[in-house]
């Protein structure tokens, strides 16, 4: 397994950039959310395209070249330390072939983001960079529960000591059974639609799935495709975070089981990763053991011994 590449930890007083890759922002929420960024002794700086708006679209945050632009920028600009995203919705796709993402990950940064972020975390831990898919800048509810905020300021600044991914609330066994892998993964509507695109990486290892407001058989629909594409063939070990808002909470986790099942790998759910207001920041890139029997998801940071 090649080695990850672990940005450096963030310390008090480091300067973060935050961008908007994706949809249209408040800048009411934005304020409201830096807040808590800020108390953490870092200075927070937003990028021009975050607020620009689109003379077309409402539901972007700029046109797809100003997005772009200011995304490339806050990463190559060494005075930032990490790249925030202020929020997901839609967005990304539009921008993908504007990113040179081997020019991005010589410049190792903490990345974070998560929902249509995915479509930038897929690039970036395909080269081997871990990312952390958790509460964005503008997310007011995810950063207002003390847990998940926790969670995300201890893996910016001291991710080695985070090693139990799904605490506080924990999971429940599918499939039992013990497997390491990279994990990877993060929106499924995200994933399904990065095929056959240039940025389209199927994972080798643990992934990870969570989605919002999808019916029963539009998450049929996705798994299917995925599936038929061989994107699972080299998974190891499922983890499923929230579907919120799902139409038929219990046809959602049923349609899982029923479509992920006959991999007859590791597999849990429940995991509070995803839409909810408690959003558990996790290390997408980096190896870890799931002990799908045990319900539990440990970081593997490197150099640290594994247990056995």
């Amino acid at each position: 397994m090649t080695e990850p590449i672990v940005p450096r930890p963030l310390r008090a007083g480091d300067r973060i950039a935050v961008v908007a890759p994706s949809g249209r922002i408040r800048a009411d929420r934005l304020e409201q959310g830096s807040q808590h960024l800020k108390a953490w002794g870092l200075e927070v700086e937003v990028l021009p395209s975050v607020l620009a708006g689109h003379e077309r679209f409402n539901y972007l945050a700029a046109d797809d070249d100003a997005r772009a632009t200011d995304f490339r920028t806050a990463w190559l600009d060494e005075r930032f330390a990490a790249v925030f995203c202020a929020r997901g919705g839609y967005g990304v796709q539009r921008m993908l072939d504007a990113v040179d993402f081997d020019e991005l990950v010589a410049v190792p940064k903490w990345f974070v983001g998560f929902s249509d972020i995915t479509a930038l975390h897929e690039p970036l831990n395909a080269r081997g960079l871990v990312t952390l898919h958790g509460p964005m800048a503008a997310a007011v509810e995810q950063l207002g529960v003390e847990e998940g905020r926790a969670r995300l300021h201890d893996l910016l600044f001291t991710p080695e000591r985070v090693t139990d991914l799904l605490a506080p609330r924990g999971a429940r066994t599918v499939v039992g059974g013990v497997a390491d892998g990279v994990l990877r993964g993060g929106n499924l509507a995200l994933l399904a639609t990065s095929i056959g695109t240039p940025t389209y990486a199927p994972p080798a290892g643990i992934v990870l799935l969570e989605d919002v407001s999808e019916q029963g058989y539009r998450i049929d629909r996705m798994l299917t495709q995925l599936l038929r594409a061989g994107w699972f063939d080299q998974v190891t070990g499922v983890v499923i975070g929230d579907f919120s808002d799902a139409d038929d909470q219990g046809l959602a986790a049923d349609v899982i089981r029923e479509r992920l099942e006959p991999l007859g790998v590791p597999m849990i759910e429940g995991a509070a990763v995803g839409h909810e207001d408690l959003n558990l920041a996790v290390p997408l890139g980096l190896p870890v053991r799931l002990d799908a029997t045990a319900a539990t998801l440990t970081a593997l940071w490197p150099g640290a011994p594994a247990e056995s």
